[in-house]
């Protein structure tokens, strides 16, 4: 097994194809091809299901990937230590979905590296590309929720991928929208009285199911929904059109600005928020370190939510 083959891998699992996985390691499709079956060969094991339509990893394929990173990725650990002639190099990667106090723990880790060069990686992704992200260890760290409706989908999920959900916090759903909404004033909103509004939700590309939504309480219809892929457009529809999006009720003022507040939802759903880890990668020191940040600035962002 060579750490060419390894990385020959790592590149036809992140492409749509292998014809382009091929081009962009400069190297011809048979030969790329061949690498990968000797691989096979030589481990004993089928890593690609092969059709007319391409190729896709086996369910062996996806374990011996994770394996494959995690060795690459302390070969890169090994130039980094030992080579002096190296470049800003990736130091952590996480992602999540739309919260800001993980972007505000995030922006407090890197600034403690303020005197060094780095490459560091914070995505904000669809629910099942956060499972996926941290599956391949893309992301040592994801950050996600819990909910009575969605749990045991999420946990199937979690278990398939070999990855181990850890909670932060429980709370209830409160409805997010403009501080000059008609409902601000209430002390807690209705899903009765939501219906003249637009629901705001994050678009889930091609895992669509409620199950991955986002917002809790997906499934209740409304008259107007609008769909958007981004934390900045929602919060900017919300004061636009006076529409509104169900979530934790944590909001972080630094990051977000006061135009945006939290209410109260008549609901008897919870709202566990946790972070995902692999079980087959143990987590580096800055990445405890990260989750470290992320405690204290949730609870941060929780007691100025209360507030």
């Amino acid at each position: 097994m060579r750490i060419k083959q390894l990385e020959y891998l790592v590149k036809v699992a992140e492409s749509p194809s292998i014809t382009q996985a091929a081009n962009e390691l400069y190297i011809s499709q048979p030969s790329l091809s061949h690498a990968i079956k000797e691989l096979e060969e030589e481990m004993n094991v089928v890593l690609l299901n092969r059709s007319q339509k391409g190729v896709a990893l086996t369910s062996q394929g996806e374990e011996f990937l994770s394996y494959a990173r995690q060795i690459l990725e302390q070969i890169d650990l090994l130039n980094r230590r030992f080579k002096e002639d190296e470049t800003p190099h990736q130091i952590f990667s996480v992602a999540g979905q739309h919260y800001a106090f993980v972007v505000d723990a995030f922006v407090r880790l890197l600034k403690r590296f303020e005197h060094m060069d780095y490459q560091a990686s914070l995505k904000e992704l669809r629910t099942y590309e956060v499972i996926e992200d941290v599956a391949n260890l893309k992301s040592e760290i994801g950050v996600i929720y819990r909910s009575n409706y969605n749990r045991q989908v999420i946990n199937t999920e979690l278990k398939k991928h070999q990855l181990t959900f850890t909670s932060l916090i429980k709370v209830r759903p409160h409805v997010f929208i403009y501080k000059e909404h008609p409902l601000a004033s209430y002390d807690k909103i209705s899903l009765q009285d939501l219906i003249p509004y637009p629901k705001l939700s994050y678009e889930q590309g091609h895992h669509n199911s409620f199950y991955f939504w986002e917002e809790v309480l997906a499934d209740h219809a409304s008259p107007k929904t609008i769909t958007v892929s981004d934390r900045a457009t929602l919060f900017n529809l919300a004061i636009g059109l006076n529409g509104y999006t169900i979530s934790s009720g944590i909001i972080n003022a630094d990051l977000n600005g006061e135009t945006i507040i939290a209410r109260p939802l008549v609901s008897n759903e919870v709202i566990e928020l946790g972070y995902i880890t692999s079980n087959l990668h143990r987590l580096r020191p800055i990445a405890e370190e990260y989750l470290i940040l992320l405690k204290e600035r949730l609870d941060v962002a929780l007691a100025d939510s209360i507030d």
